[in-house]
């Protein structure tokens, strides 16, 4: 079994659990075994850390997480036989798969995608965005047709530090409710603003000046800048619209459309030259996606 150490932040994800006094580790085990099952195959690295995590939780949350658990993994034919075995063991019998086409996944409710997401840390955002795609072929549906004009708008404002403004505009392009539009604004992460600025097609140099400005808990760290802006250039558009989706409380079926166009032409610049090596150097699970994957985009 991989040793504890390779996974520096593992007790960060854990202790999601004691944030705001709510229990998190059932949805947090639900959502890393969703992801896991999602994948045909896995690496070794990749069933390793599952198996780390996975050993953490199975132990301490309850029996009917247990169950449900276990007859995901029933489900799957490469499931780990330790997690498999252990489950078997506390929930007293060995279940089998559900009959259903595809053994297919109970759809989460998408208000419980919202609050995993913001309450994640960092890096487990990392894991969602850029996994949250993984397997999909069709074609992102580009940018809206005024998101040039939105950029523009939202650029203002930023530079304005008007987050008022700032929030309206994202509450009336992305289709969004007003409290989740005042939230994405204030988070000190930063995140939500990046996929906003994926999904309309907002140029990289740009999306830099809004991190600058928007958010004080963001601007006064250009190393923070930096790391957001390698994320603008890991996630895909697709997985962008399929986080705005869930935002929104709807899961869209996708359909083919061009790509979006950078409004502006300016070159990318002091980005090139940063080295976010946090964010490589995070790659501890490839599981939180699954919840936000089982939503029938």
């Amino acid at each position: 079994m991989t040793e504890a150490s390779t996974f520096p932040n593992l007790e960060g994800l854990v202790d999601l659990a004691c944030r705001n006094g709510v229990d998190i580790r059932p949805t947090l085990l639900r959502v890393l075994t969703d992801l896991y099952v999602q994948k045909s195959t896995h690496s070794t690295e990749e069933e390793a850390q599952y198996v780390e995590l996975a050993q953490r939780l199975i132990e301490t949350v309850d029996a009917p997480t247990r169950a449900t658990v276990a007859v995901r993994l029933a489900a799957y034919p490469g499931a780990p036989a330790a997690i498999f075995e252990r489950l078997a063991d506390l929930i007293g019998f060995i279940p089998t798969p559900p009959i259903q086409p595809g053994n297919g996944l109970a759809k989460p409710a998408e208000s419980e995608l919202v609050e995993l997401f913001f309450m994640a840390d960092t890096d487990e955002r990392r894991l969602i965005l850029i996994n949250l795609d993984a397997g999909e072929s069709n074609a992102p549906r580009g940018a809206p047709p005024d998101a040039t004009e939105t950029c523009h708008r939202l650029e203002s404002a930023a530079l304005e530090r008007n987050t008022a403004e700032f929030a309206h505009i994202l509450e009336r392009s992305l289709t969004i409710d007003r409290a989740l539009a005042k939230r994405m604004v204030e988070d000190s992460s930063g995140e939500p603003i990046v996929v906003t600025a994926k999904v309309l097609g907002m140029q990289p140099a740009v999306l830099q000046r809004v991190l600058l400005f928007i958010n004080p808990a963001i601007g006064q760290s250009v190393q923070r800048v930096y790391e957001l802006a390698s994320l603008y250039d890991e996630i895909s558009v697709q997985a962008a619209e399929s986080m705005i989706d869930i935002w929104r409380g709807t899961a869209v079926k996708r359909r083919p459309a061009h790509q979006p166009a950078y409004y502006d032409d300016e070159r990318r610049g002091a980005r090139t030259a940063a080295t976010p090596s946090r964010y490589r150097s995070a790659r501890r699970n490839d599981a939180l996606a699954a919840r936000f994957k089982s939503t029938g985009r």
